[in-house]
């Protein structure tokens, strides 16, 4: 019969003593224990060698000639230590880049598993469809990632933008509140450093729009002033906007996952190192394992220092939205314009249609105007694109 797990060892020994008694049939005996010839020869050697324990051996075989260098273990462990979020194609192009012998990723795969530093995948399935820029600041991406509560009590906004085509990260920043304000000193710092994009893609809350469902803000027509064009993602459909969910994602698990803040200015001194890590030294996977600032230069365009003016053509129907009423008068009548233009200069020019205007903030239509009709205030709500900006 087989042997019993629970006296494995006891059963080996009553086979030897059994199996080197005078007369004794060794091969029935094989047979009555439930083991092969083979197997039971091998244990009355090792008891004539002096094993009386015949306890189970490792089959790990003595040498391993295609096992990784301790050396190597080592650096593939040091790296991940520091960065556990990593995994092995980022670890392995970081030796490569570092001039290390770097191991394929399936050896450096099989060393973190062997040391149990697998962590289970974050997140659900990968996207399937992408777009990309084409090159650098043609399109930022820009968010709020959900607040933190910090160790004094208040609460963190991390506010990031990512350049589309590269995935660098421009700005990285702890803010204490979600105001426009807050968004715009941020804005000025960071188009000093790297100029300005061409457009920024947001989502539809504030501060990029009013919760009045009203599109533009004192932000958006800031960023109008400086040709920064601003794309809404179309409403609940934040995978529109899939870099910056997936940078939030990375930021969690590289950054909040591992620490506890105790405030505002500990948790900046945190970003400002990670980002530097982040834009020149982390692999991208979705950049073949290149870092990001390898893919990105500043903008050409750089930030003026003083706000330009519009400036409309000779001749042209010009107004001047009141400071504290959003509208404007035109053949008697007064007609709505979105409360952002507030104190603007605007321009009231025909359109195709006898009797309908338009009102337009340099060359963007802001509102309209129809003589046709008794309604005297006709506001132009501009939709939200149903594409993403590919």
């Amino acid at each position: 019969m087989p042997w019993k797990e629970v006296s494995v060892m006891g059963e080996r020994q009553e086979f030897v003593r059994l199996a080197l008694a005078e007369g004794a049939n060794r091969r029935e005996l094989c047979r009555r224990f439930g083991i092969s010839a083979d197997v039971g020869y091998k244990w009355l050697a090792r008891w004539q060698a002096g094993d009386r324990e015949l306890a189970d051996r490792s089959r790990r075989p003595h040498v391993s000639p295609l096992q990784s260098s301790a050396a190597v273990e080592t650096e593939v462990l040091a790296v991940r230590d520091a960065h556990p979020a990593w995994g092995a194609r980022k670890i392995a192009r970081v030796l490569e880049d570092r001039g290390q012998h770097a191991p394929a990723p399936s050896t450096v795969h099989a060393i973190l598993k062997r040391h149990e530093r697998i962590m289970p995948p974050v997140g659900g399935a990968p996207a399937t469809q992408r777009f990309e820029k084409e090159a650098p600041n043609q399109l930022w991406q820009m968010d709020f990632k959900g607040w933190v509560r910090l160790g004094d009590g208040t609460p963190c906004h991390p506010l990031t933008m990512v350049d589309d085509h590269s995935r660098f990260v421009p700005c990285l920043a702890a803010c204490a509140d979600q105001q426009g304000v807050t968004v715009r000193g941020h804005l000025e710092r960071t188009f000093r450093r790297y100029g300005l994009p061409d457009a920024l893609f947001v989502d539809n809350g504030a501060p990029w729009g009013e919760a009045s469902g009203e599109r533009w803000t004192r932000l958006g027509v800031w960023l109008l002033k400086l040709g920064v064009g601003l794309l809404h993602s179309r409403p609940y459909h934040p995978q529109s906007r899939g870099k910056n969910e997936r940078f939030h994602r990375t930021l969690k698990a590289e950054i909040f996952d591992f620490a506890r803040f105790s405030d505002l200015a500990a948790v900046q001194r945190a970003f400002d190192a990670w980002r530097e890590l982040y834009n020149f030294e982390r692999p991208h996977a979705a950049l073949d394992l290149d870092v990001p600032a390898r893919r990105y230069r500043p903008s050409s365009r750089p930030m003026p220092e003083h706000l330009p003016e519009v400036i409309y053509d000779e001749g042209e129907v010009v107004r001047t939205v009141p400071s504290t009423k959003a509208y404007v008068s035109f053949k008697g009548r007064k007609w709505k314009v979105p409360k952002a233009f507030c104190g603007e200069r605007i321009a009231i020019r025909p359109l195709d249609t006898d009797g309908r205007y338009g009102i337009f903030f340099a060359a963007l239509r802001i509102a309209a105007i129809d003589l046709t009709t008794k309604q005297s205030v006709s506001d132009l709500s501009e939709q939200v694109s149903a594409i993403s900006p590919g």
